[in-house]
């Protein structure tokens, strides 16, 4: 970051002088040899530091600073003047317009170190400003990343409540179907039975057969009917006799078409009697 100084006094061997001694550190120099000329060059430049005399014509250096603190608040301000007006300047310091006071004639040595450590009070500044808008944009992201989180959440949970409903509704018509349904796994395992397969296959008729090994608790020519050879095509109704003496229709049907499952459903159609 280049280091702007402006330099405002009205006697030109000041600012003169000046310039020699403060060129070696480094620093991009503005003259201007009055308030209002001052106000026209920071209105053009991006001015760190600025070293003003107190007594010029038209408007003194407390007052320009009392302006640039309006208008450039970030700006370090320093008052170089002689003794006689130190109060008016201690007044303007207590006021914030003012950073420091220093005077005519001066040190070169301490006048040296005193830009250099305006300097690095103006760049502090502007870090921490720099932190403050980082720390903000990342809030605000934060924020939209939040708000975006909670609008997925809400459809989300939206399509839970949905699935849980048509699962409830799928459940109560497959309950309340006048036929056996059971849907058998891969592993052999009853994964889905309706109240009607419950009644035909448990143990009493009140058991549940959810987990049970299909071959332990269906007679096995009612299973033989969803293996898919000649005399048992794929959705064939197949008339078998149950335990209980009466005839029922048996046909099956892949699972998989419509969902991630694997295996087959079963359907077992007891005559009424």
């Amino acid at each position: 970051m280049e280091r702007t100084l402006l330099l405002v006094d009205d006697e030109e061997n000041i600012t003169s002088s000046l310039v020699r001694l403060l060129r070696r550190d480094g620093y991009h120099i503005l003259c201007a040899n009055s308030g209002e000329a001052g106000l026209a060059l920071l209105a053009k430049n991006e001015v760190g530091v600025i070293i003003s005399d107190q007594r010029m014509p038209g408007m003194t250096g407390v007052e320009f600073l009392g302006k640039v603190k309006e208008l450039y608040p970030d700006t370090v301000r320093v008052v170089l003047s002689g003794y006689t007006e130190l109060n008016t300047v201690t007044d303007a310091i207590n006021r914030g317009s003012v950073y420091k006071f220093l005077t005519k004639p001066w040190e070169d040595e301490l006048l040296r170190a005193n830009v250099e450590e305006a300097f690095q009070r103006y760049e502090m500044k502007m870090e921490n400003a720099r932190l403050a808008r980082e720390l903000e944009d990342a809030n605000e992201e934060l924020m939209n990343i939040n708000r975006e989180l909670e609008l997925r959440v809400d459809e989300k949970t939206r399509e839970v409540v949905i699935n849980l409903e048509v699962l409830q509704v799928s459940q109560e018509i497959l309950e309340r179907l006048p036929v056996a349904v059971i849907g058998i796994g891969d592993d052999g395992m009853i994964a889905v039975a309706n109240r009607d397969a419950h009644r035909l296959f448990s143990a009493n008729g009140t058991g549940s057969l959810l987990g049970e090994v299909a071959e332990s608790v269906i007679p096995p020519d009612i299973l033989s009917c969803i293996k898919a050879d000649d005399s048992h095509k794929l959705g064939e109704k197949t008339l078998y006799r149950l335990p209980d003496g009466r005839t029922a229709k048996c046909w099956w049907s892949p699972m998989g078409e419509l969902s991630s499952s694997k295996g087959v459903v079963l359907v077992v159609a007891a005559d009424l009697e």
